[in-house]
């Protein structure tokens, strides 16, 4: 087996997002689209390999965020077949609501970030569960469910391989600085910690995050992760107890993220890798929902055995 990394630049930075060319004894097969509009460095990627857009015939996505599916469409379209969590398949297929929700998000400048999201034929969308194995391309995939980024959420094992989308954090090459991206409406920290915790159990050698690159140090690597989560949970619980204002705990965050990233030495560059992969705003907000949500319940069940173990 061959993998290959191809770096598509998204808004013409390097080392943000990242598609993998895998090839078996079969032929070549995809992980990851990336978004739409990277679609030209996705084919340049395969031409520099020796590949063509038609000798793609299977394609992987770990989950359907638009910065790792969105081009999914336009390859399903072109007959190539779609594998997806089956929490995912329909939003390909339609992909209305998903770029309805992304809408109110960026606005006007979801063309720019995304590019143009085309549904995917039915016939050409693949829906897995956890424990699913797909044989193509003489190789055996194995998808696993982890959720805690999104619900629908998959990693997927290939011999002591992860595709690991965005369930390892964001990591830089030649850094061992972790972040996350953590953005509403479905980051969950106790399903992340047990993601985690599962892959541990896999005893992979390599991991290869989307965002970005290849690791052969899962279980250090892991296990920061690990700690960077209740950190940053923390960290964010710690200031919304003390009202602080969205905009003040962002400002707070991102100074955080700095001061993490001088710690750890590295350059300007890399820093702003950092913040387009991981995305600090959103974090915010998708952690200051996972705390609300998490009060919400913690009432709900006070309201129905005010006595609690007592009742």
């Amino acid at each position: 087996m061959e993998i290959h990394i191809i770096d598509l630049q998204h808004l013409q930075v390097r080392h943000t997002i990242a598609a993998f060319l895998v090839v078996g004894p079969g032929g070549p097969l995809l992980v990851e689209t990336g978004p739409q509009s990277a679609h030209k460095q996705l084919l340049a990627g395969l031409a520099e390999h020796g590949y063509e857009p038609e000798q793609i015939k299977h394609v992987f996505v770990t989950h359907i965020h638009l910065d790792h599916a969105g081009g999914a469409g336009w390859w399903a379209q072109q007959g190539a077949q779609i594998y997806v969590h089956h929490r995912g398949a329909r939003h390909l297929i339609d992909p209305s609501r998903l770029l309805a929700s992304a809408q109110r998000i960026y606005g006007d400048a979801m063309d720019s970030l995304w590019g143009d999201i085309l549904p995917a034929p039915a016939e050409c969308v693949s829906s897995l569960s956890d424990g699913d194995r797909i044989d193509v391309c003489g190789l055996q995939f194995t998808a696993l469910d982890t959720p805690g980024h999104a619900t629908h959420h998959h990693v997927f094992k290939v011999e002591d391989v992860a595709f690991a989308g965005d369930i390892c954090g964001v990591r830089m090459p030649d850094t061992r600085l972790l972040s996350l991206a953590a953005p509403p409406p479905e980051f969950d920290l106790e399903d992340w910690v047990s993601s985690v915790s599962r892959l541990l159990v896999e005893n992979f050698n390599t991991i290869y995050p989307t965002h970005f690159g290849r690791y052969d140090d899962p279980r250090p690597h892991l296990e920061a992760l690990v700690s960077l989560l209740s950190q940053s949970a923390e960290f964010v619980r710690d200031r919304m107890q003390a009202d602080m204002a969205r905009s003040d705990l962002i400002n707070e965050y991102e100074a955080w993220q700095r001061e993490r990233s001088i710690e750890y030495g590295i350059t300007d560059e890399t820093v702003n890798q950092i913040n387009i992969a991981s995305g600090h705003e959103a974090s915010v907000d998708g952690l200051m929902r996972y705390w609300r949500k998490r009060l919400e319940r913690e009432n709900y069940k006070k309201k129905i055995n005010p006595m609690g173990s007592m009742g």
